[in-house]
C-alpha cells in the first residue's frame, strides 16, 4: 500500500461525521477516531514503515502516551528495532508506581509518536516528562496532524515537529471551531 492508499484507507475507516468536543475543549463537525484505525493490522504495519523513515538516525528510544499511541510506538519499534516506552497520563499508585513504562536513561535521545496532534497538548506533557527524567526528546511525530496548532505549539516549546498525514491528505478541509 502505498501512501496515498494509506491515507485513503485511514479516511475511510476513521473519519466520523457529528457534533463532537476534541480533547482540546474545541467542538468540529468531524472527527478522526483514532481506535478505528489503530486497531486494523494492515493499517499499523504500514504506519509502522512510514514512522521508520521519518526516525532520526541519533534516535536511541521510542516513546508513546497512552493510550492511542501504544499500539503506535510498538509497530515503529517493530519497524526501527528500537527499543520503546510507554508513558502513562498518571504515575499509577500499585505496583512499581511508575509513570513511564520500559527503560529511559538520562542519555536516550527519544523520539514520541503521537496518534492525532490537534493542539499538542497531551505529547507536550509526554516530552517535558522524558525531559524531566534526564532524557533528550529529538522530535515528536504524529500520525494525522489536523493543522489546528500542533506544530506551533510544539515547535514554540522547543520540540521539532513531523507528521506522516495531515488532515488535507485525509480529504478534509474543514477546520474546527
Amino acid at each position: 500500500m502505498n501512501k496515498k492508499e494509506l491515507a485513503a484507507r485511514i479516511a475511510s475507516t476513521s473519519i466520523l461525521h457529528g457534533d463532537f468536543t476534541l480533547r482540546s475543549g474545541r467542538k468540529s463537525a468531524w472527527y478522526i477516531d483514532k481506535y478505528l484505525f489503530t486497531t486494523k493490522p494492515d493499517i499499523l504495519r504500514e504506519l509502522g514503515t512510514l514512522f521508520a523513515t521519518k526516525i532520526p538516525e541519533e534516535t536511541s528510544l521510542l516513546a508513546g502516551a497512552e493510550l492511542g499511541g501504544i499500539p503506535l510506538v510498538t509497530t515503529a519499534a517493530m519497524a526501527t528495532e528500537l527499543p520503546c516506552i510507554f508513558i502513562r497520563n498518571q504515575k499509577k499508585e500499585y505496583g512499581t508506581a511508575q509513570q513511564l513504562e520500559g527503560l529511559l536513561q538520562p542519555e536516550d535521545k527519544v523520539v514520541i509518536v503521537e496518534d492525532i496532534a490537534t493542539t499538542g497538548g497531551q505529547v507536550l506533557e509526554a516530552a517535558q516528562t522524558i525531559q524531566s527524567l534526564g532524557a533528550t526528546v529529538v522530535c515528536i511525530i504524529a500520525v494525522i496532524d489536523r493543522c489546528e496548532g500542533a506544530r506551533e505549539n510544539i515547535e514554540g516549546a522547543g520540540f521539532a515537529f513531523d507528521s506522516l498525514f495531515t488532515t488535507e491528505d485525509l480529504g478534509i478541509t474543514e477546520i474546527s471551531k
